[in-house]
């Protein structure tokens, strides 16, 4: 199936510093280019990954799981840190949970971790019935464009694929119990008004996590998707900060390199 306009993953090496990017569940690199794209001018090296099942229709997430999400984040991870010497992993929604189980299997491989509206916990008592549901309906109305900002818009899934959403909550319970093994920086953007993800994610995520390096910053103006929302500019140049905070070669001016921009 061909891509959906905006969907395509995107890389680009910069400098020694890196950061792998990770969208949210039926979403895809649109939602993040804008943030990957500032990042980029600041001269880190970017990965922006498509996650499988991701990017081109709801049925072709029916049949992956949270494992092979997961798999792509980590492949991408660690070819960052082939070639950088420090690799930031920063997320929006079910990328949270992803990046947040890389940051506990990987430890201080992970030099910084930024978070925006993490989902990490089913907010919907439904979610009980997946099991069963799953096998009787294929899909449900889709999350996807809860955005405040008039004319934004994201690309992503219109219908909610149950296979997937059923995988996604075994990947909750995952992250869950691991959460007390995340010591490494934090940066935690949630949104008040999110209509996808609540609040007690983002404070499940602050209670159980062990590092003592965390920075809480509350997005006022944007709903769920708050890297193309009213917010945005604000998360972008918070996480640029918290990454040159934390990465020497960055704060010395290391000279930026020659880009090789691609796609895919």
């Amino acid at each position: 199936m061909p891509l959906l306009p905006g969907a395509e993953p995107f890389h680009h090496r910069g400098g020694p510093v890196g950061v792998l990017l990770c969208h949210g569940f039926t979403g895809s690199p649109q939602s993040l280019r804008p943030w990957a794209d500032h990042l980029v001018e600041a001269g880190l090296t970017v990965s922006l990954p498509l996650l499988p099942g991701h990017g081109t229709r709801w049925q072709d997430m029916q049949v992956t799981r949270w494992e092979d999400w997961y798999a792509e984040v980590e492949r991408e991870f660690l070819a960052l840190r082939e070639s950088c010497e420090q690799v930031f992993v920063v997320a929006l929604s079910m990328g949270g949970a992803l990046a947040l189980r890389l940051t506990a299997v990987h430890g201080e491989a992970v030099a910084g971790l930024v978070l925006v509206n993490p989902s990490v916990r089913s907010d919907n008592p439904a979610s009980v019935l997946l099991p069963v549901l799953r096998h009787v309906v294929p899909s449900l109305p889709g999350v996807a464009n809860d955005i405040a900002l008039e004319g934004s818009r994201e690309v992503g899934y219109d219908r909610t694929p149950l296979h997937a959403a059923w995988s996604l909550s075994l990947l909750w319970k995952d992250v869950q119990a691991r959460l007390p093994q995340v010591r490494r920086p934090v940066l935690l953007f949630h949104s008040p008004q999110d209509h996808v993800v609540s609040p007690a994610n983002s404070e499940l995520v602050l209670a159980r996590i062990s590092s003592t390096d965390v920075t809480e910053r509350l997005c006022e103006r944007s709903f769920h998707v708050a890297t193309l929302d009213h917010d945005a500019a604000e998360i972008f140049g918070a996480s640029l900060d918290f990454i040159r905070r934390l990465a020497p070669s960055l704060a010395t001016g290391a000279t930026r390199v020659e880009s090789d921009d691609h796609q895919g």
